[in-house]
């Protein structure tokens, strides 16, 4: 599971929590199917066991667009939104259906805020999808992406957040088509914050067009060989949406926890912990490399 992302929404009437109204989490790879075994590179299948521990732990939604999605083919994307809905988790990304890729996932705050979710991935790994299946994964270029902000926004979304699988693995810093995507997609009035994935190492956090972008949130739970020691680094993002006088809502607090992990050997279990000493110097030098993030916070 890579990294994630905390939101709290605000009516101009109401004091911001502090605690997520709306956490979202980026599950990579499908579930087994039933009676099926777990794999693992280059061709994954995530435990079904997994799904409860998603709910359990409070995510509200979950993004599952990524070159991995097509792991187990349309049978993988059925299972893993199946699993999901019946853990309470919403997801966008795959699809099972025509009729399920057309409708906006949308997700409605306690204070009534509407935040829209959008994701698609930049490719599947060279697998390709039956042309009567295409419909199954939200492919990540912009006439794609910006089509579900739009729609989202006309089903009533306050805020829309789009997320994208993108980059280049290992690399802090984004490549050119990560950068001219964010500035396609933050140019755009339906887009209110851009998050991405893939490179499995923590990228920038900067404002693009006046909007935050987070180009990699790294990883969170991860078993990458043990020599590559960045991939054992992750944020979780968290960002306070006010509503302006004009109806409108602005991020008016964007901030990030640094996290770090350990290398699962028998006996000594996982244990992810805020990020200190040389994992710490590593996490900002890769938030910070842009710049252009005036008012971050490290939380």
């Amino acid at each position: 599971m890579s990294a994630t992302t905390g939101t709290r929404c605000s009516r101009r009437s109401s004091r911001p929590s502090r605690t997520p109204t709306l956490a979202i989490c980026h599950h990579e790879v499908p579930f087994a199917g039933v009676g099926e075994r777990p794999e693992s590179y280059p061709v994954f299948a995530a435990p079904r066991s997994i799904a409860p521990w998603i709910a359990s732990m409070g995510w509200d939604a979950c993004t599952t667009a990524s070159n991995h999605s097509w792991d187990q083919g349309f049978e993988g994307v059925v299972t893993t939104a199946d699993l999901l809905d019946r853990h309470g988790v919403a997801h966008v990304g795959t699809f099972r259906t025509p009729g399920e890729r057309k409708q906006p996932v949308i997700l409605t705050t306690e204070a009534g805020v509407e935040v829209g979710l959008v994701a698609g991935t930049y490719g599947l790994n060279g697998f390709v999808m039956p042309e009567d299946q295409e419909f199954a994964v939200s492919i990540g270029d912009a006439d794609n992406l910006l089509a579900q902000a739009r729609a989202a926004r006309r089903a009533g979304a306050d805020i829309v957040v789009v997320h994208v699988h993108w980059g280049d693995e290992y690399v802090h810093e984004p490549n050119a088509e990560q950068v001219a995507l964010a500035e396609q997609l933050t140019a755009s009035p339906d887009v209110d914050l851009v998050l991405g994935e893939h490179a499995h190492v923590v990228q920038p956090i900067t404002k693009v067009n006046g909007k935050w972008v987070v180009y990699g949130m790294g990883n969170q739970v991860a078993q990458n060989e043990s020599t590559r020691v960045a991939t054992y680094e992750g944020i979780t993002v968290d960002f306070t949406f006010t509503e302006r006088a004009d109806g409108g809502f602005e991020v008016t607090r964007a901030a990030y926890v640094p996290t770090q992990w350990n290398h699962y050997s028998p006996g000594n279990p996982i244990r992810i912990r805020p990020a200190s000493g040389e994992r710490l110097a590593s996490v900002r030098e890769a938030v910070n490399l842009l710049g252009g993030n005036r008012g971050l916070v490290e939380d």
